[in-house]
């Protein structure tokens, strides 16, 4: 796999282990939020559109805060940008749950604040700040790990959801969260960015504004941003429509959180896997495969009858394919443009993901409420599935001049 050890100083190994406790809180609140839909529609009047527009505008949120952490984050420190989102984060779980929480208070809870709060905490910055602490032989796996561990919190959290749903009431249950999400702010004081010497870039000495110019005249940084947005239209439909769509299909009501539960499950496989790839066998390859998978999972899914089996397979299949993107994609990036400004630039690709991510929320919530189904949406789905999986192929995957000369 590569020369020399894994974890080379006890800072690196520190900063791992923190942001994945971070990643595992943020992912285990963020993810379930589709399971409090049934319940905010019975109490707070809330319809399918306004769910989708609240999860859409979270999205957003995450995505164009995203990039400012990331800056903050390469600039004053990794702690600082995770400690400053997780703040934002517990004011929109706090106003959810204690008011005021509907009308345009319920998107500013549920879409802006969270939005804003996820864009700091769930994965983007947190893995640029580890992918910092490593060579290039091991960045693309140090960072999977990280993507694998919050995968974990996608496994357990639809299962406590559930329960606790059930036993205590959505109210009891975001309070709850409040308290995981103080737990993550603590421990976000552990991430810390390397020093300039410490970091594993070279030292080309380049500002802000340098790296942004650089990234966007390559094409192939512009494709990954393209691809994204695909990765985010997937992963908001599945995540937020889900649990609606298997009770129209006549389902238990525990299929959703079996659903939720084993895409939590198989992406840390995915996700441990494709990091590990990504060391062996190109990049762009994989992304491309895993895009086109995802589209068999899905018509596997809506055109075969609704049963138990089916819904296994959905989310076994979809899981090991779920965020198994990320350290492909944020490899690819660091891999061009090194990191010095990673969080900024994978950042900039991530908000491209969460554009897709808005459309996947609020157009998954629009067709339902115009045409009585989900179809329109899946179908959408399949066509961007092969959309991506082509569009990968063309990118060039090799630094750039400065770092190739350096």
């Amino acid at each position: 796999m590569t020369g020399g050890k894994f974890i080379t100083n006890k800072v690196a190994l520190i900063t791992l282990i923190s942001a994945c406790l971070v990643v595992l809180v943020s992912l285990s609140v963020r993810q379930v939020f589709g399971m409090f839909f049934i319940d905010f529609n019975n109490d707070l009047g809330i319809s399918n559109t306004e769910f989708g527009l609240a999860i859409g505008i979270q999205m957003l949120g995450w995505g164009l805060s995203g990039p400012i952490f990331g800056a903050i984050a390469d600039k004053y420190g990794g702690h600082r940008a995770i400690i400053t989102a997780f703040l934002f984060y517990i004011l929109g779980v706090f106003l959810l749950y204690n008011g005021p929480n509907t009308g345009i208070y319920f998107q500013i809870s549920l879409g802006v604040l969270i939005g804003i709060g996820c864009g700091g905490t769930a994965i983007s910055i947190p893995m640029s700040i580890v992918g910092k602490h490593f060579p290039l032989s091991n960045r693309t796996i140090a960072m999977s790990i990280v993507t694998a561990v919050g995968s974990f919190g996608y496994f357990l959290s639809p299962l406590f959801t559930k329960y606790s749903l059930g036993a205590n009431g959505w109210e009891q249950t975001l309070f709850i969260f409040m308290i995981f999400l103080t737990f993550g702010l603590v421990v976000a004081y552990f991430v810390r960015s390397p020093s300039l010497v410490q970091s594993n870039d070279n030292g080309f000495k380049q500002d802000t504004m340098g790296a942004l110019k650089e990234a966007f005249q390559n094409k192939s940084y512009l494709l990954l941003i393209a691809g994204f947005f695909v990765c985010g239209f997937h992963i908001t439909l599945v995540g937020t429509h889900v649990p609606k769509y298997v009770a129209d299909r006549g389902l238990a009501d525990w299929t959703a959180a079996v659903i939720l539960s084993l895409i939590g499950f198989f992406n840390i496989i995915g996700s441990l896997l494709s990091g590990y790839l990504s060391t062996k066998i190109s990049k762009k390859i994989i992304l491309s495969v895993i895009y086109l998978l995802r589209g068999v999972s899905i018509c596997i899914f809506i055109f075969l009858p609704p049963s138990t089996i089916t819904s296994i397979f959905f989310g076994a299949s979809f899981g090991f394919l779920w965020l198994s993107t990320v350290p492909a994609t944020s490899g690819i990036v660091a891999h061009i443009f090194g990191t010095r400004y990673l969080g900024l630039l994978y950042g900039l690709v991530f908000l491209s993901h969460q554009f897709g991510s808005f459309f996947g929320a609020y157009l998954g919530g629009l067709f339902y409420d115009l045409y009585g189904s989900y179809d329109y949406a899946w179908y959408l789905a399949i066509a961007l599935s092969l959309f991506a999986g082509l569009i990968h192929l063309p990118i060039k995957e090799k630094p750039v001049e400065r770092i190739q000369t350096a």
